[in-house]
């Protein structure tokens, strides 16, 4: 196996990334400085990272509903509660795409770093669904909009589709599907149109649903969403490319 693809597998860093960690010498096996092109074999070989010793994890596919508040990182450094402390084994888990504290909704979790970099890049254009409540727009007001040409940082957002109903109390409920993840670029989206978003959940990641699973909780994906979301990136259900 290469290894920038066991260090992705592992979960340490993208493909990518694990090339710049090898091209900078920061990666040894069995003791001697790696380079790039190295291949290891996970049974036998001893692979680290400074004082770190790196081991193959399971590949793991979870699906997390997360809560408002808790923050998506590793580790927090204002100490507050990180979605890795929602599941009891996270070792060698990471995230893909990040959802800031104020939203909730579907936030996949694995082992896979490769796959995590294909599924937040823009080139692979997988779709991410959100329903929000939004405030200060008549929902006639905000769907038409919607169908303008909005920028954000000089970018225009391009949504696959867009709908909006009348909510409680004045406020509109917009229901969005992106195929891109700026920092929270549907808060800005809405913003840019002369709106605000009160409240903001993603409920699909490609194939993947939240369906009813309850804040905090989480479940392993099924092989068929598995399989779905290596399709939309072109790799195989094995990850391979």
């Amino acid at each position: 196996m290469r290894l920038q693809r066991f260090l992705a597998r592992a979960g340490v860093a993208s493909r990518r990334q694990a090339e710049e960690l090898i091209s900078a010498g920061k990666v040894r096996v069995n003791g001697k400085v790696a380079e790039l092109g190295s291949s290891v074999d996970p049974d036998r070989d001893r692979v680290a990272i400074g004082s770190r010793n790196i081991r193959l994890a399971d590949r793991r596919w979870l699906a997390l509903h997360k809560p408002i508040g808790i923050v998506t990182t590793v580790s927090d450094e204002k100490g507050r509660r990180t979605v890795l402390d929602l599941v009891p084994d996270s070792r060698g888990l990471t995230y893909v795409g990040r959802l800031d504290a104020g939203t909730t909704g579907l936030l996949l979790l694995t082992t896979d770093g490769d796959a995590v970099h294909r599924l937040t890049h823009p080139r692979w254009k997988v779709p991410r669904r959100y329903i929000g409540l939004v405030e200060g727009l008549e929902h006639e007001t905000l769907a038409a909009r919607a169908r303008q040409r909005v920028l954000v940082d000089g970018r225009p957002v391009v949504p696959v589709r867009a709908s909006t109903k009348p909510g409680r109390d004045g406020h509109c409920v917009l229901d969005v599907t992106l195929t891109e993840g700026r920092n929270r670029i549907v808060r800005r989206w809405v913003e840019e149109m002369g709106g605000e978003v009160k409240r903001l959940a993603r409920v699909e990641y490609g194939p993947v649903k939240l369906g009813d699973l309850a804040p905090g909780e989480w479940r392993p994906l099924t092989p068929a969403e598995q399989r779905g979301l290596y399709k939309a990136i072109g790799m195989s259900s094995e990850g391979e490319k």
